[in-house]
């Protein structure tokens, strides 16, 4: 990392000298490196876990999993930065709240105590900052979690957007849940839990003033209570993880990588809606790279993927849930897909930036 800029020169030169910049492409941070695809993955690979690494860093999960006295805690961080703050179907305070809900989630953990950071930037309507007070509060009842801690900071004017919030939440892995993105196995079955890309497209539709014959609106929601449902029909689940910034292939490109296997997709299986689909086309984006924030991706024992499926259509954040692929021992580390018209392709993580800040 660059040395601080509170040093002196030769303070600099020194830590300059001891830790040397490891090798990249880019002499700056740009937007790609938030995107959640390649630029994500290397700047945490190569700047950021080298320097903290350690035992529950290592495996890399949507939080860390660890034992304090008798229970096993998640526990995990985020920042939201999402533009415009208010969009169809929520805001910037809710999503906070629904995006470190579901990480815990995605460890198998009933999610019980936030934290929140507000950066308020000089300016902001006090009404606006109100309104997201009340969603994150509602946000909060609707999950059963509770904010118990938090702080807030204020910017001059022009030097944030409006505002950011961070939040950290913890909560209790039950015990006989062990969820790592390294369990995928061979033979697996992947499902998702409904219709892809409707988060992006719900703020891609407000920033470029789109209509449509229906509004689009944002599929975030906790989703906590499905996975809830998921495990009472499979406690051996091996992954889950929602499919944020990168969208769907780079969620399950990490998790081919993470256990070292290969993963082929079936596309004619992934459920996406027909206005989605249309407004992608407008827009020239892929709906496999676009963001979800209310839907996840479960890796399950191929006995029990139709059991699993059955629990998830019967909650109301799965009804349109489907089987969209297998692990597959061939091509390990990489993800295929085959097509509608029977052939086959290779899909990546998200490569650039598609839409940033949209979460």
């Amino acid at each position: 990392m660059s040395p601080d800029e509170s040093a002196t020169p030769a303070d600099r030169s020194l830590l300059t000298a001891s830790c040397p910049l490891p090798i990249t492409d880019y002499k700056e941070i740009v937007l790609a490196h938030g995107s959640g695809g390649k630029l994500s993955h290397q700047l945490i690979s190569k700047i950021i876990a080298p320097q903290f690494a350690n035992e529950l860093l290592a495996p890399m999960h949507d939080g860390a999993i660890f034992s304090l006295g008798n229970e096993r805690v998640a526990f995990s961080t985020d920042s939201y930065v999402v533009s415009p703050i208010f969009f169809p179907g929520g805001d910037i305070g809710k999503l906070a709240v629904h995006g470190t809900v579901n990480d815990l989630a995605m460890c198998g953990a009933r999610p019980l105590y936030l934290s929140c950071g507000f950066i308020l930037e000089e300016g902001i309507p006090m009404e606006d900052f109100w309104r997201i007070v009340q969603s994150m509060r509602a946000a909060a009842d609707e999950a059963g979690v509770k904010l118990v801690t938090g702080d807030t900071k204020v910017v001059d004017r022009g030097k944030a957007d409006k505002i950011f919030i961070n939040t950290a939440g913890i909560g209790l892995v039950p015990e006989g849940v062990n969820i790592q993105p390294n369990r995928a196995q061979i033979g697996d079955k992947v499902l998702i839990s409904g219709p892809i890309a409707v988060h992006g497209i719900a703020i891609m539709s407000v920033r470029e003033g789109l209509e449509f014959e229906t509004e689009i609106a944002s599929d975030t929601a906790a989703l906590h209570g499905l996975v809830e449902e998921i495990l009472r029909a499979c406690q051996d689940v091996h992954v889950l993880r929602d499919p944020t910034r990168g969208g769907v292939t780079s969620a399950v490109t990490e998790i081919a990588q993470s256990a070292g296997v290969g993963v082929e997709l079936e596309e004619a299986a992934i459920p996406i809606r027909e206005d989605v689909k249309g407004a992608c086309e407008i827009l020239g984006l892929d709906p496999l790279y676009v963001a979800n924030e209310g839907k996840l991706i479960a890796v399950v024992p191929p006995a029990a993927a139709e059991e699993v499926l059955a629990a998830m259509r019967l909650h109301s954040l799965g009804k349109e849930s489907a089987i969209i692929g297998e692990v597959v021992p061939d091509h390990p580390g990489f993800v295929t897909m085959r097509t509608r018209v029977g052939g086959r392709r290779v899909v990546d993580m998200l490569s650039g930036e598609q839409l940033p800040r949209i979460c």
